[in-house]
């Protein structure tokens, strides 16, 4: 009788020893699935105070010694501008900071939202000063979790869409219900101001400009995290686990091309041919969404974000064309 209970306690003490590797082995895999979630978080959503939000840290590199001298020309001219500090709250109780530039007392109010871990005076260099040499007043939103705003993720438009919204409110608030408003984006925010159209606007928001716009969150993290040569089928649950948490958004909770297909205001849409960030066929989809209300313009050779620079006074001519035919000269 004793050698079955010999063989019986053989057998549970392999057991045992089997769940504890099998019990190890999990934890394992759940640290390293938690590591790569907190990693990816870092490396996508976060946005820590510093070098990323510095003026002279290029997002998009300028590949001429002439353009880059004409970039930090701008870029410190518009630094030189003086400014008043206005700020705000968000939905979900965040300081929002902007720096508002103001020409008239009875000018347009154009609300400019900087592109992803961007800074107003880098990535609106040219279009502000083009705004305020005609006239306009103009509004640079500091997004969420960069330079003076507070938070520390980005969610590419899920939770910023809401405070462009916010933005508009403000600008009734203060500069009248009827003041008129132009809302412009480059990169990350084009798609936030056409995100923000998905709901109606008030009616004195009158246009929108989007420079480089994508489609969704998740297009342009798979389009970027390939053209690195990231496996993005196998990374993909972990980015929308990382979106979740420690993010605390959806990854799908926004999408430029849904929006415009409910836009009821005039969109333009500038893209340079030679984007290699923000693919062209990505905003030419938001277009064909709303062809009726959305109209487009390529600048051959010019990479994400700088049709400005390669032909500024094309740029000048199609940008302030779209503003007086929607009612929105300075």
């Amino acid at each position: 009788m004793r050698k079955p209970e010999a063989g019986r306690g053989i057998m549970a003490n392999v057991a045992e020893k089997g769940i504890a590797a099998g019990t190890a082995l999990a934890g394992g895999l759940l640290a390293g699935a938690a590591a790569g979630v907190l990693g990816i978080y870092r490396y996508v959503f976060y946005s820590p105070v510093g070098e990323q939000n510095d003026d002279t840290c290029p997002i998009t590199p300028v590949n001429t010694p002439e353009l880059k001298a004409a970039t930090r020309k701008l870029i410190d001219t518009m630094n030189e501008r003086p400014f008043r500090r206005v700020v705000t709250h968000s939905f979900d109780g965040l300081l929002l900071a902007g720096r508002y530039f103001h020409s008239d007392d009875s000018a347009a109010v154009a609300i400019l939202f900087p592109g992803y871990r961007g800074t107003p005076s880098r990535d609106f260099c040219g279009g502000a000063q083009l705004l305020l040499k005609n006239g306009y007043n103009v509004l640079i939103v500091e997004e969420r979790a960069c330079c003076s705003s507070a938070g520390h993720t980005i969610s590419f438009g899920v939770n910023e869409q809401k405070d462009a919204r916010t933005w508009i409110r403000y600008v009734r608030e203060h500069f009248g219900e009827d003041r008129r408003i132009l809302l412009c984006g480059i990169s990350m925010g084009a798609s936030i101001v056409l995100m923000a159209a998905e709901k109606p606007l008030p009616p004195n928001v009158l246009g929108i400009i989007a420079d480089s716009p994508y489609t969704t969150p998740r297009a342009i993290i798979e389009h970027v995290g390939r053209s690195k040569g990231i496996p993005m089928k196998a990374a993909m649950p972990l980015v929308y686990a990382a979106a979740r948490f420690p993010g605390g958004f959806d990854l799908d909770g926004a999408d430029a091309v849904r929006a415009v297909k409910s836009i009821k205001i005039p969109v333009l849409i500038i893209h340079g041919e030679a984007d290699t960030y923000v693919p062209p066929e990505m905003s030419e989809e938001i277009r064909k969404a709303n062809p009726e209300l959305i109209e487009r313009y390529t600048f051959p050779g010019a990479g994400h974000g700088l049709s400005y620079l390669y032909d500024p006074e094309r740029y000048e001519k199609i940008f302030l064309g779209f503003c007086e035919r929607v009612g929105l000269k300075g």
